[in-house]
């Protein structure tokens, strides 16, 4: 047996009830990354389909990411679901952002993005579980 105590580090502080914590420069970069997500997608919707289906399309793709969004990623989710379900919704709105940069024949903004956003959504969700 050893002298050493057994010792359990401490969790953080909770943040007051109705507060939340401080936002950080990653924090910052994911809300950047979901907003350029959304405007992609409407983006590709009004210029990738002719006339009457641009419309559906540019308005109709943000709305179905910003509900998949609201309802199974945002901070106050309406549905409280694991986290590795949490990653796929999120990673999914990348991925179509970045399918939709591509078949506008812009690859390397689609990669760029996909790369900036995959890194923040690792760093934002390795954050969320600590």
């Amino acid at each position: 047996m050893s002298d050493t105590p057994n010792v359990t580090p401490a969790r953080p502080a909770e943040p007051a009830p109705g507060t939340r914590a401080p936002l950080s420069a990653i924090d910052v970069i994911a809300f950047v990354c979901e907003i350029f997500a959304f405007g992609t997608l409407a983006l590709w919707g009004f210029t990738m389909w002719p006339f009457p289906w641009n419309i559906v399309a540019g308005v109709g793709a943000p709305v179905i990411a910003i509900l998949l969004w609201a309802l199974f990623v945002s901070p106050r989710a309406v549905f409280a679901v694991h986290p590795f379900v949490r990653a796929i919704v999120e990673l999914l709105v990348y991925v179509s952002a970045t399918a939709a940069w591509w078949s506008m024949g812009n690859a390397w903004i689609g990669v760029a993005f996909g790369v900036v956003a995959v890194t923040a959504g690792v760093i934002a969700g390795r954050r969320r579980l600590s």
